[in-house]
Formats: structure tokens, C-alpha cells, sequence
């Protein structure tokens, strides 16, 4: 699943592609996603799109007189491609941008397509959003207060969306590593310390992992079709039975929440 990462990534290549450009047509070939494009979206020949923001795992793409969400699910990506380029099988939505087309591409179609003419951080899907990882929003007193009283697991925790957003299952498991946490500890028993260290693992883990183009496991590819090779550095997810990085010891697996969980017993040790 495309996580903060992915999602910024393709923020970051659509950005200079698309904005400014006008939309001259829209072209739905399947409009059962995770919701179904509405007449809305059809109708939104003739707009600018303005600006490109991410919240979360959505991207905000600002037209003027409202936003479109975009969302890409489990397995979808969003590419910028000379409008004769022909639609495979999975690609779903087109916006054409005269001499060129922004093509969603879900093959599993969990991902979303919506129109708001409201404010977009109002919107259902954005309202209850946890603060931003990568904004001082998160600092170590935050994330401290954040886990007080908390019973929870902490790598279940991290994951929370009304907590932090965009985290997700990969990027907690590396972050829980470079801070030295075990994914089991009770996220209220983690000391002020750790925080520390937490926090700031979550920031590198993120900013590291989009200066390498995020994480091409299955599906993902960035906007120019390239794909992000992450991968290649992770500390301990997807790792299991392997020796560890740091110190040798052997990763080990574990289940929290229906989630795979990888871990150093030794690094991280409880």
C-alpha cells in the first residue's frame, strides 16, 4: 500500500507537470472505486488546476473553485503520459491537460476520485487526520503527550491515522528500529527519552525514504514511471530470518493487528 512516502513522491513529480495547465477533458473508463466518480469530477472541464498539497495519504489538487481527492489505495499510482498513450487494462481515470493526461492506475480500485467545493481539511475522510510527521507539529513533547495513558502498542499506535498520518505498516517497523523501541512496548510506558528518539526516527525514516523515491514493492512507480528502491535499505521489514544490520542478531516476525511486525530482539530490546 502506497504510504506518506509514495503519496509524497508523487506529489513532489505531478507538481511541476500539472500545475498551472488547464483541464480540457476527463475521461472515466471505470468509475467503481472505492467510492464511484461522481458526475462532478466528469464535469470538471475548463477548471486550472492551481496547486498540489498532501494531507495524509490524499493529495489535494486545488482547481479554484474546489479540490479534487485523490487517493491510491492499496495498489494505484498516478503517472503524467502524452494524451495517445493507450489505456491498459487497469487504468481507470484520465485528466487531460491538452498535451498531456494524468492517468490513475488501480488495479485492486481502492483507490478514490472525489470532488469537494468545501474546504478539503473539513471533508469526512480529513477531518479527524492525526498531525503530520513531518511537520513540527511532531515533536517530542508532543508525541509524549500523545502517548500518555496509552495501553496500546506502540507500532500499532504509529500507525493510527488519528494519532499520526501516514506512517503506515513499513515505515513504523523502520522507525521502531532506529529508535531502539520494541513494536510491543505499551506506547504510554515509552519514556520521554525514547520519544526523543522516536520522533526523530520517524522524520529520517520518511525524509530518507522519499529521497529514494519511496518503497516499489508491487505496484508502485512515481509519476514519471520510475520506480523508488527503499527497499533496498530496510533495516528490518520484509527481513525476517535474516541477521540484522547492526548487530547480527536474527529478525524476527510477529502479528499485531492482522500486520506483519519485524524486529531486532537484540536492538530492540524490551
Amino acid at each position: 500500500m502506497p504510504e506518506l512516502p509514495e503519496v509524497e513522491v508523487t506529489r513532489l513529480g505531478l507538481l511541476p507537470q500539472i500545475a498551472g495547465r488547464v483541464i480540457s477533458a476527463v475521461q472515466v473508463r471505470e468509475p467503481r472505486l472505492r467510492w464511484p466518480i461522481s458526475a462532478a469530477v466528469r464535469s470538471l472541464a475548463g477548471r486550472t488546476v492551481k496547486a498540489i498539497r498532501r494531507r495524509g495519504k490524499y493529495l489535494l489538487v486545488d482547481c479554484g473553485d474546489g479540490h479534487l481527492i485523490l487517493h491510491l489505495g492499496m495498489s494505484g499510482s498516478l503517472r503524467v503520459l502524452p494524451p495517445e498513450t493507450p489505456a491498459a487494462k487497469h487504468d481507470h481515470f484520465d485528466l487531460v491537460l491538452g498535451d498531456r493526461i494524468l492517468r490513475l492506475r488501480d488495479p485492486r480500485r481502492f483507490g478514490a476520485v472525489l470532488w469537494t467545493t468545501g474546504e478539503p481539511d473539513k471533508h469526512p475522510l480529513l477531518a479527524n487526520l492525526g498531525i503530520e510527521p513531518l511537520s513540527r507539529a511532531l515533536d517530542p513533547a508532543r508525541l509524549h503527550a500523545l502517548t500518555r495513558g496509552r495501553r496500546t502498542a506502540i507500532k500499532p499506535f504509529l500507525m493510527d491515522a488519528q494519532h499520526i498520518v501516514g506512517v503506515g505498516n513499513i515505515y513504523a517497523n523502520e522507525s521502531l528500529f532506529r529508535a531502539g523501541i520494541h513494536p510491543r512496548m505499551p506506547a504510554g510506558r515509552i519514556s520521554i527519552e525514547k520519544n526523543k528518539k522516536l520522533a526523530l526516527a520517524i522524520k529520517r525514516t520518511l525524509r530518507a525514504a522519499i529521497r529514494a523515491g519511496g518503497s516499489s514493492l508491487r505496484d508502485f512507480v512515481a509519476s514519471d514511471g520510475s520506480r523508488g528502491y527503499f527497499q533496498s535499505r530496510y533495516w528490518v521489514y520484509d527481513r525476517q530470518g535474516k541477521p540484522c544490520r547492526r548487530c547480527g542478531a536474527t529478525i524476527r516476525r510477529i502479528v499485531q493487528g492482522q500486520r506483519a511486525t519485524f524486529f531486532c530482539p537484540r536492538c530492540q530490546a524490551r
